[in-house]
């Protein structure tokens, strides 16, 4: 096989839970590709809200032609978590090779540490609170909600437990439209700056016709490039994820066309190491927001991890990636 493909369960610090259920593990995908006596790697989070799975995802990978690049692998495989950990295997291999980091080699300029949200689990508002208060000085929280009347609540408590963070939510599709109404004006008096995909991605038409005092974030709704038309007037942000875009091939060009479009930027990630962090690091350079905090929910971590300094995340050694 032209990739060499490899399943890791890496235990969290504590159970994590969103709308969607709780996990203990993060299960993930690395890929190691070799030519020429240099081996590149990346890592993808096979998402079963996209039909993924880490079986399908193996198959995408060994399915692919011997020898193909970067350029030919942005049509040989749909933009999913296949791609990306391809696509970041061979942006690594060719930073081995030529001996000039991947910033480079993309055209960027070095990157530098940037702050990044640190995700507050979905829980009963006590529970939240203390949460926050464990977190409290780090500067932006990113809080997991779920929809119903303890939503309120739960920001009230983690406004209680950490009086100076920024605060972001994420609603995982899980609000209605007079949930939004309800919830975004005391939103706005408690200091959050921004919601995450309120509403399920196919139906979230409402948003084109509504006020959006409280900025509105598409996640679900976004995944590359051909996503941006449909979200025009809906959404305020986009959320880049190089599991959705397919890799940082088309995560960069998604950037560069989002701004240009009008909307502000947002750099996310699934459940992952510091491995499938790395190369969003680049993208993350002058985002809005920040959340690449997959490696503080880890007890296990990829030998070197990244550095995070301050509330920041810092780039990648080159022994781990790019």
């Amino acid at each position: 096989m032209p990739f060499e493909v490899g399943i890791d369960r890496l235990r969290l610090r504590e159970v994590f839970t969103i709308s969607r259920g709780s996990r203990t593990h993060a299960e993930v995908l690395r890929v190691r590709v070799t030519r020429d006596g240099v081996t590149g790697q990346g890592e993808c989070v096979p998402y079963a809200r996209y039909g993924e799975s880490l079986d399908s995802v193996r198959a995408q990978i060994d399915g692919l032609a011997d020898g193909i690049d970067r350029q030919a692998l942005q049509a040989a495989l749909p933009a999913g978590a296949a791609r990306n950990a391809v696509d970041c295997a061979l942006w690594d291999w060719e930073a081995k090779t030529s001996g000039r980091p991947v910033w480079e080699l993309a055209g960027l300029p070095a990157p530098e540490p940037v702050v990044t949200a640190y995700t507050l689990s979905l829980g009963a508002p006590e529970a939240m609170r203390d949460q926050a208060a464990r977190n409290a000085e780090r500067p932006l929280l990113k809080v997991k909600l779920g929809g119903g009347a303890e939503d309120a609540a739960r920001i009230r408590a983690v406004r209680e437990g950490a009086p100076r963070a920024r605060i972001v939510v994420d609603a995982n599709e899980g609000w209605s439209v007079d949930e939004y109404n309800a919830l975004a004006p005391e939103f706005l008096v408690l200091g959050v700056t921004m919601v995450e995909q309120p509403f399920p991605a196919g139906a979230d038409e409402a948003l084109r016709d509504m006020a959006r005092p409280l900025p509105v974030c598409a996640d679900e709704s976004c995944h590359d490039r051909a996503s941006l038309p449909g979200l025009a007037g809906k959404y305020d942000m986009v959320n880049i994820k190089l599991d959705k875009t397919g890799g940082l091939t088309e995560a960069l060009a998604l950037r560069d066309a989002a701004v240009a479009a009008g909307f502000e930027v947002m750099v996310g990630c699934m459940l992952g190491s510091s491995l499938a962090m790395a190369p969003a690091v680049l993208v993350a350079q002058g985002a809005a927001v920040v959340d690449l905090d997959g490696p503080l929910l880890l007890a296990e971590d990829r030998d070197p991890p990244l550095a995070f300094r301050d509330g920041r995340i810092c780039p990648p050694e080159r022994a781990l990636w790019g």
